[in-house]
Order: C-alpha cells, then sequence, then structure tokens
C-alpha cells in the first residue's frame, strides 16, 4: 500500500558517513505522525535537466510505497520501496491561504514547548527523532565560519552516481555553505539552548542574498539575519522542525536535535481568533 506524506522538510545537504543520509527528508502522515524518508535521489529535490533550482515539494502531499528502516532503529525513518520513485504520485501543493490554515492542522497537531522532556523522549525506548517544537522566546541569530570546501566525503559521494542522476557536478548544483546557522531560545521552562538551523531555506537565502548583493558577503550575511532574526521575531508565529541524525542519537548526546525547518505563519492578534 501506498502511504500519503506532506514533505515539510528538506534540509541544506550534509554530507555524512552514509550517503543515503545526505539530506533530510521529512514530512506528516495524515494522522499528524512524523516520518523519515531516505534515501532520496536528489532529482526530487533539485530541477537537474532544467534550471537547476530545488523544487517546490515542501507542503507537497505525495505517496509512495515506504518500507521501514531496519538499519535505524528511530520509530519515524523509512525508506522508499522503488528508488526510481516510479511509484510516485504527487498531489497538490499544500499554500498559504488564512495565514497557513491548512498547513497548522497538521504541523501543530502536536507542539512540544518543554526541551527536556523532548529530549527525554529520543531517549530508549520511544527514540522519538522527529518533532515539532515552540521556543518561549527567540533571542538571536547567531553565525559561524565554516569550512567553505566539501570534505572528502563529498567525493566519495560523487561516486554514486544514482544519487544525483545527473553529469553536472554536484559542486555546482549545491555550493557548500560557507557558515553555520544557529538559533538562540529559551523554552517554557526557561531553558537555554543554541541549536544548528539546517533547513535548506536558510541556505538558499544566503546564496539569493550573495548574488543581489553582488557577491558582498557582510551584506548577505545581514540580510539573512534580518529575515531569520529581526522578521520573524516581530512578525511571525515561529515554531521550529526539530530531527536528530542518526550518529548524534546514537551517541545519546545531551541534546540530539538540530533545527531541521523553520515554520513562521503570521502572527494573530487575539482579536483575529474571534
Amino acid at each position: 500500500m501506498k502511504t500519503k506524506v506532506l514533505i515539510t522538510v528538506t534540509t541544506y545537504p550534509l554530507p555524512s558517513r552514509s550517503y543515503d543520509e545526505l539530506v533530510c527528508t521529512a514530512g506528516l502522515l495524515e494522522n499528524g505522525q512524523w516520518i523519515r524518508i531516505y534515501p532520496v535521489p536528489l532529482s526530487f529535490l533539485i530541477d537537474l535537466k532544467g534550471s537547476g533550482k530545488v523544487n517546490n515539494v515542501k507542503y507537497t502531499w505525495i505517496e509512495l510505497e515506504l518500507n521501514k528502516r531496519t538499519d535505524d532503529f528511530r520509530p519515524e525513518s523509512y525508506s522508499p520501496k522503488h528508488y526510481d520513485f516510479k511509484d510516485l504520485t504527487l498531489h497538490p501543493h499544500v499554500g498559504t491561504k488564512s495565514n497557513w490554515l491548512v498547513r497548522k492542522s497538521y504541523c501543530l497537531k502536536t507542539v512540544y514547548t518543554n526541551l527536556s522532556e523532548l529530549i527525554n523522549l529520543s531517549k530508549a525506548p520511544t527514540n522519538c527523532s522527529l518533532a515539532t517544537f515552540k521556543p518561549s522566546k527567540i533571542l538571536g541569530v547567531e553565525i559561524e565560519d565554516d569550512n567553505p570546501e566539501w570534505k572528502n566525503e563529498w567525493k566519495e559521494l560523487r561516486k554514486q552516481g544514482d544519487l544525483f542522476a545527473t553529469e553536472q557536478s554536484p559542486e555546482i548544483l549545491i555550493p557548500k555553505l560557507p557558515f553555520k546557522f544557529f538559533y538562540k531560545f529559551l523554552d517554557e521552562g526557561g531553558k537555554k539552548s543554541r541549536m544548528m538551523i539546517e533547513d535548506w531555506e536558510i541556505g538558499a537565502l544566503y546564496w539569493n542574498c550573495l548574488r543581489a548583493a553582488e557577491g558582498n558577503v557582510a551584506t548577505a550575511l545581514l540580510k539573512v539575519k534580518e529575515q531569520y532574526e529581526t522578521n520573524f521575531i516581530k512578525n511571525k508565529d515561529v515554531h521550529f522542525f526539530l530531527g536528530t541524525t542518526k550518529e548524534w542519537h546514537m551517541r545519546r548526546s545531551k541534546n540530539p536535535f538540530v533545527i531541521i525547518g523553520v515554520f513562521y505563519p503570521k502572527l494573530e492578534s487575539q482579536l483575529s481568533m474571534f
């Protein structure tokens, strides 16, 4: 049987020891439960034969046959039965009408506000690895320099031709982000955290801002910070989509979660709810 999934997460590609975790693709079932799908061919996410731009798959319902991964202890992890996606059915895109009303009905069914509670759920036997989280307060965005070149793992990934389904260099299709972006925030209990933002959107925003700034890095970073900090904090009802990486979850780190997506409908006044 096919499974229907609302895709809500595509992270910026990060080469890993396992090629099939290159891009985290996750979403929600019709009952609101989270699901992670990998491996996902890059051609599903990027228009390899056309512009090279990211396909508009976020907030789109898809249907395909899935198998539970036996090599992954995280309960949300599945793989496509057919890696070439030959059984894939695409449904209409879910838009932002009525301030993301339909998106909210799925993405905000279960929202965590206490990070310690969520971290406890990530431990055995529950092993929760995907969740929607609402910070009580966003303190700001921090940006760190990162290696501008892909590590050797990326060169190994290029040998996996079916992963990219293209003769064009993946380094050209997806340039390495030379920065890491973090959110600092508080949860409802006052716990202060700093988490890396791995959402594809923030990477794409940086490159777009860099082009608009004609290569001025400082200006591009300022624009990214204005969007994710000033605009989001002032005007948006921000939630985080949190996810774990298999490696760090297995190590049982103090906090195995990173921000794999940001959900940002407009703030609504109390009067608009009545």
